[in-house]
């Protein structure tokens, strides 16, 4: 009775959490870049090659933060904007109303997000979307119990395989002739807004010969049929001026102040994006590169192929992340905030070191993560990666905040989150793919792959500071059970045996939980 009492409660509820059919918008496709926008006569007369894009890597935030803002403000024609997370919350408010004050100069604007973050947040984007010149859609969408995220999955049991699957991209594109990709979504500790935890993290700013290809992996989603208009996803009966007006009044100065300017200087030594931009001049590395995003059917478990682009497992984030370890002949270095390599993982990095391939992975520690319950998805493969002779480093919360070097933290929290790997100190991955499973299986991702020694170097000099003064270096301890966590400093040389800046408490509900977590949902 009490089985049948709950089936017929769980139907109830979900029997109208089901979104209508004939929804989704109209379909559009991405304006290609031309010499009549100040940016598209910039971007062509900076190319030295046809062949070739130009990449400037961004680890500090403030410095990537402006570089969007930069280009959504010099934008002429259109912004394309893809994104797993906005937030509501200075920084994402702050993007909003610069996108439509693009608008309102009659470029066009789409956005694209995921809907697992928006919870509460239905007003502040319709009132985004009442805006003449703008176009927000939301992949793979909730269809009721729209306030709260509990709600949500609450509401949409029935549909639970669905709704576990997100769009993880993260792309900003401006005229067909700029753009932005990495690990960041928009939100005040990706860029360093933060007096709690702010994210180390890394995106690339890219012109040239990839973003007509960045353009086209955009578009497949925004026509995906598991995309939706934020109009058919939340109704509301206020009128367009209504709708306006609540937009202005959320993203008004008082509740969204500007942004601290870019630092003069970043980690790599490059200037805020502005100068070159106002200058006409792009200081640029320039190399072959592609990229790769996995299919919007991934919503339904399934791929497909769209507008000529197949979208086979071969194309996929994953596999060509794993294909370029595979064919690493000498070293590997990896950074990622989530890492749970799973056995198949374990096996590529086992071959990889039977070939003599050196391979390192940083990760964050406990203490540093955001996300426990895949921390024990981790600690399940650290003794046997160890025992195959892989590199392992943990972030340390307290380091990186003592480190100057690591970025402004100041008595923040600094935390991994940047998603990259070097090949051979000759090509680089970055995306917004983790090494985990939920990147693996049930999330799309995007990522470029760039054929640069300069980038790579650049990229192991960021790694090699987040190992020399952010992380603890784990090894096996003398009787080949025990895990040690090695730190050095001024001081000398510190060796501890449990991890590193956590309390009892944490460890215990740890241990507690691991056992019980299913590695499929982490």
């Amino acid at each position: 009775m009490v089985i049948a009492l709950t089936g017929a409660a769980v139907a109830l509820i979900t029997g109208c959490a089901s979104l209508a059919p004939g929804l989704q918008g109209p379909a559009t496709t991405a304006l290609p870049a031309t010499t009549a926008t100040t940016l598209g006569r910039l971007a062509a007369s900076a190319s030295p090659d046809p062949d070739l894009s130009g990449f400037r890597l961004m680890p500090d935030g403030r410095s990537a933060f402006d570089t969007r803002i930069q280009l959504a403000r010099r934008a002429q024609a259109s912004l394309d904007v893809q994104y797993y997370q906005i937030h509501n919350d200075e920084t994402g408010r702050y993007l909003l109303r610069t996108l439509r004050d693009a608008a309102q100069r009659g470029v066009r604007v789409r956005v694209l997000m995921d809907d697992m973050y928006t919870a509460g947040d239905d007003e502040l984007l319709r009132g985004f979307a009442a805006f003449p010149n703008i176009e927000l859609r939301l992949y793979n969408p909730f269809p009721a119990g729209r306030g709260r995220v509990a709600t949500r999955f609450l509401y949409s049991l029935a549909e639970f395989d669905r709704v576990n699957r997100r769009m993880h991209n993260k792309l900003f594109i401006a005229d067909g002739a700029m753009a932005v990709a990495g690990g960041r979504n928009i939100g005040n500790e990706y860029f360093g807004r933060t007096n709690g935890a702010n994210f180390i993290d890394l995106d690339t700013f890219v012109t040239g010969a990839i973003v007509p290809r960045l353009q086209r992996l955009f578009d497949q989603f925004w026509n995906s049929p598991h995309v939706l208009p934020v109009q058919a996803v939340a109704p509301t009966a206020l009128s367009v001026q209504a709708l306006q007006q609540r937009f202005d009044a959320l993203t008004s100065q008082a509740s969204t102040p500007s942004p601290a300017p870019p630092p003069p200087n970043d980690p790599l030594g490059y200037g805020p994006m502005a100068d070159d931009l106002n200058a006409g001049r792009l200081n640029l590395v320039w190399a072959t590169a592609t990229a790769y995003a996995d299919s919007p059917e991934r919503a339904i478990g399934k791929t497909a192929s769209y507008n000529g682009i197949p979208l086979l497992d071969v194309d996929s984030v994953r596999y060509n992340v794993v294909e370029n370890l595979r064919r690493a002949r000498s070293e590997v270095a990896i950074a990622s905030p989530y890492l749970i390599p799973g056995e198949a993982g374990l096996a590529v990095m086992h071959e990889a070191r039977r070939r003599g391939v050196k391979v390192s992975l940083v990760t964050n520690s406990l203490a540093a993560t955001d996300e426990p319950l895949v921390h024990t998805g981790y600690r399940r493969y650290r003794d046997e990666m160890l025992q195959a002779g892989v590199g392992l480093y943990e972030l340390s919360s307290d380091r990186a905040r003592r480190s100057v070097r690591l970025g402004v933290f100041g008595t923040t929290i600094g935390r991994l989150h940047m998603k990259t790997a070097v090949y051979d100190r000759s090509r680089l991955f970055i995306g917004s793919m983790n090494f985990d499973p939920r990147s693996s299986i049930h999330n799309t991702e995007i990522g470029l792959f760039i054929d640069s020694p300069e980038m790579a170097q650049q990229v192991l000099k960021l790694i090699d500071t987040l190992k020399s003064q952010g992380a603890y270096t784990l090894r096996l301890a003398s009787d080949g059970r025990r895990l040690e966590w090695i730190s050095k400093d001024q001081d000398g040389t510190t060796v501890l045996n449990e991890e590193p800046d956590s309390s009892f408490w944490d460890r215990l509900m740890l241990n507690i939980l691991s056992p019980m977590v299913p590695e499929s949902l982490l």
